[in-house]
């Protein structure tokens, strides 16, 4: 029989004994201030450190209403926490976010992000930090600010999940959306950066846990290894769709993200309206191929789980297709007339449907 003396702790109990390290803390505030210090806006108040961030809405709005977003980037992280590589997705974080706030034609103003964490390594904080600050850099919105948790007992050390929110800016009356599609509308994709930042759950399934493969092993198809090809960021369009609403008659948008590229149309579109899309005017890029082939997916189940190589798509007026398309290629984003929206079943939900098959694919 024992007394217990041997679980006693021979000293006073500390945070940093029960696995939060404070010192730690402060030591990454201290590495990733000055990335987060060059994503900002005029708008922001005071700097990094209170308990709040402070943002000033100038400018001369009518009506302005706020847009707000939240997101986070999935079991991506696996792949990052896996490759010991975590400057990418921040990039991820913000492109989840802000490229959902640009679809009702809201600008990106700030985000705020938090960052769960087994263990602190500051370091590894530091770089995660830097690629949200890319990212915001990127869609010009200022990183007003977030929270770093170490949880202990509940994560593993080095394993992290992040997360952020972020709120934009529209007029009232500039808000894009799906009473402004019409019949006769042209639906304009813009090519995504690969599988951005949805289906790794099956696409590590398929590729490491079936196939076997080795995430530092060179892919020909790629030019590069399987790990940084997983780890492509995200595209952020935020400034290019700004700039395509503000220069043409942009109806709405759709980010193609979870659900896959009809879902996500389909959620633009008023009832009555339905959009077709041909397949035969794009072949998806090799990381698609290899995860339908190895693991033998459907090709349903491809296009409910990924972009398949779109990763926003633009609605506008048959008048301005020409306009549009030349906006985007001055920006250099890749972008191609997907398909037209036509009348559905009156009253029926808005939807959109593939049509066709992809050449090469």
């Amino acid at each position: 029989m024992t007394d217990g003396s041997a679980d006693k702790p021979t000293a006073g109990a500390s945070y940093a004994a029960a696995g939060v390290d404070i010192d730690a803390g402060e030591r990454a505030v201290e590495l990733f201030a000055p990335h987060a210090k060059r994503a900002t806006r005029p708008e922001v108040l005071g700097g990094l450190g209170g308990f709040a961030g402070l943002f000033s809405l100038k400018g001369d709005y009518r009506e302005p209403v706020l847009a707000a977003s939240s997101d986070g980037v999935g079991t991506k992280l696996v792949i990052a926490q896996a490759m010991d590589k975590h400057d990418t997705v921040g990039r991820d974080l913000v492109a989840m976010v802000v490229d959902d706030l640009v679809v009702c034609g809201a600008e990106p103003l700030f985000l705020q992000d938090y960052i769960a964490i087994g263990k602190v390594i500051p370091e590894m904080v530091a770089d995660i930090v830097k690629g949200i600050a890319d990212g915001c850099v990127d869609a010009g919105c200022a990183l007003l600010g977030g929270e770093t948790a170490e949880h202990p007992g509940v994560m593993e050390d080095g394993h992290y999940d992040i997360s952020a929110t972020g709120v934009g800016v529209v007029e009232a009356d500039s808000i894009l959306g799906p009473d402004r599609v019409r019949a006769g509308d042209v639906v304009i994709a813009m090519g995504s950066s690969g599988l951005h930042s949805n289906g790794y759950s099956l696409a590590r399934k398929v590729l490491l846990d079936w196939g076997h493969m080795d995430l530092s092993g060179h892919v020909e198809e790629f030019g590069r290894s399987l790990g940084e090809e997983l780890l492509e960021p995200t595209r952020i369009y935020a400034k290019d769709c700004l700039a395509l609403a503000a220069e043409s008659d942009v109806r709405t948008f759709a980010h193609v993200t979870g659900g896959g590229l009809a879902d996500n149309l389909g959620r633009v579109l008023p009832a009555g309206l339905t959009a077709e899309l041909e397949r035969n005017t794009w072949t998806p890029a090799p990381i698609f191929s290899l995860i339908a082939q190895r693991g033998r997916v459907e090709r349903a189940e491809m296009e409910r789980t990924f972009n398949m190589g779109v990763g926003m798509v633009a609605i506008v007026s048959p008048e301005d297709t020409d306009r549009a398309q030349a906006i985007l290629t001055a920006r250099h984003v890749d972008n191609w007339v997907l398909g037209t929206v036509k009348r559905g079943e009156p009253g029926a939900p808005g939807s959109a449907t593939l049509i066709g098959d992809h050449p090469r694919f």
